[in-house]
């Protein structure tokens, strides 16, 4: 008799932990929920960071002529009135190789050479 009561307040209890773990709002979801919130904080923390990066800029174009001369610079390649431009141009690594003598090079100098 002791047995069964013992076995039915542990299925009792098992029954009332159920919803607390597993159920709607049971602890699994709460973190799960929680992890959730926090990368899209994340999100838009950055979102955020970017937005006022861009009314910056934006503000700056209104109000500014330095911002409107940087932009044609560097992405029309536009330049002022009595200004020289240089343009530097390198060369791939492909094409760039230092010339080393070969071996029949060398020994034929060496036979040039005096002694």
């Amino acid at each position: 008799m002791r047995r069964a009561v013992t076995l039915i307040l542990a299925a009792l209890l098992l029954l009332l932990q159920y919803p607390l773990w597993l159920g709607k709002g049971g602890w699994l979801k709460v973190w799960d929920l929680n992890q959730q919130v926090e990368a899209q904080q994340q999100v838009n923390r950055q979102t955020q960071a970017r937005n006022a990066a861009l009314d910056a800029e934006v503000r700056d174009l209104k109000q500014g002529t330095e911002a409107i001369e940087e932009r044609a610079r560097s992405e029309l390649g536009m330049i002022k009135r009595d200004e020289v431009f240089f343009q530097v141009l390198e060369k791939p690594s492909a094409q760039i190789e230092v010339a080393q003598p070969s071996a029949s090079t060398v020994s034929s100098a060496s036979k040039m050479s005096p002694r």
